[in-house]
């Protein structure tokens, strides 16, 4: 993938790409395996989309792909890069020791099952984070600022009716509204633990796309929304794309020992704010929104007046989400 400035990728992130338990491949060609799709799949907020509505493709991404896990262990799997002898924490830190200062970003979408699977997905950026602009704001700001920010767009590219019915052509999430999320900051990463589980609909729509995951190619963009037009047009921080993964081919995570935990330190108050970590009560996280891409826990897409509907509605539906909503509810609840 080429990026604005034309530096070619350090050796130690091709090696962390190629470091996990699926391969990372061409992304008109990923079996079992993931890559990194063309940013402009993604429609995105335009320069204009405060006065017109209008949405642009995505372009260029913010961050460099750094590596995907697809892992699996005996409990919920959380706070990764807080583990020491975790590999791409490793690698981090590696690079810290030659002086050098990489932030890394991570996504960490915890499956509903009794496997406890996670997919974490890594970006990195080999500079800060410019002086005011979203991301600085996201990294200095408390957790009410990135509960309402931080957006997930899935698109699935290839798969099954049923499936490609339940998301829509293109799912839009403001994930602290619609999830709980946990936020775990270190000095040289920001980690973003999700918690599917934590809604009804994304845990009957993971549930039912679980079934299927192996004929399944899905496109996940994250960003930070733009809800001002200063902060316009919207850029992508990454995506990744991920096609027909098998469980069997998942990693085992082992949990680390208390001694291989460390406890993310508080930065210098001239880099960030004091951060405190926050599990959000589930019950809390189906607050709505006019600004947002989501209400009550489900998918929405956006629509050409800036308003925001469910991307699968059933009318008359009385079912205990209180709206109208996802009818894989049917199946599943």
């Amino acid at each position: 993938m080429a990026f604005s400035n034309g530096e070619a990728e350090h050796q130690w992130i091709q090696n962390v790409q190629s470091g996990g338990a699926v391969p990372c491949l061409p992304p008109e060609n990923c079996p079992n395996g993931w890559a990194t799709p063309p940013g402009d799949t993604f429609m995105v907020r335009g320069p204009e989309y405060v006065t017109t509505k209008a949405k642009i493709p995505g372009g260029q991404y913010l961050l460099k792909p750094l590596g995907v896990d697809w892992i699996k262990g005996p409990t919920k799997i959380c706070e990764v890069l807080k583990n020491k002898n975790h590999r791409v924490r490793k690698a981090v830190d590696e690079e810290v020791s030659h002086g050098n200062q990489p932030f890394v970003w991570a996504f960490n979408l915890q499956l509903p099952s009794k496997e406890n699977y996670s997919a974490i997905f890594y970006f990195v950026s080999l500079e800060p984070a410019p002086e005011g602009s979203l991301m600085d704001q996201f990294l200095k700001g408390d957790d009410a600022f990135r509960k309402s920010r931080l957006k997930l767009i899935a698109n699935i590219v290839k798969g099954p009716w049923i499936v490609r019915k339940a998301v829509g052509e293109q799912a839009i999430c403001i994930l602290g509204r619609a999830l709980s999320c946990k936020y775990v900051q270190g000095s040289n990463f920001f980690e973003v633990d999700v918690d599917i589980g934590s809604s009804i609909v994304a845990n009957a729509i993971v549930h039912l796309a679980f079934g299927y995951v192996a004929t399944l190619t899905v496109d996940l963009a994250f960003l930070i929304e733009s809800q001002a037009e200063s902060e316009l047009p919207e850029r992508l921080l990454g995506a990744v794309r991920f096609s027909e993964l098998s469980p069997g081919s998942a990693g085992t995570y082992e949990v680390p020992s208390e001694e291989q935990q460390e406890t993310a330190p508080i930065l210098p108050a001239r880099l960030w704010r004091s951060f405190s970590q926050l599990l959000q009560n589930p019950s809390n996280s189906m607050e709505q929104s006019p600004s947002s891409e989501n209400t009550n826990g489900s998918f929405h897409k956006e629509g050409a007046d800036g308003n925001t509907n469910c991307s699968t509605k059933q009318t008359n539906c009385t079912c205990f989400c209180g709206t109208e909503c996802s009818r894989i509810h049917m199946k599943f609840l």
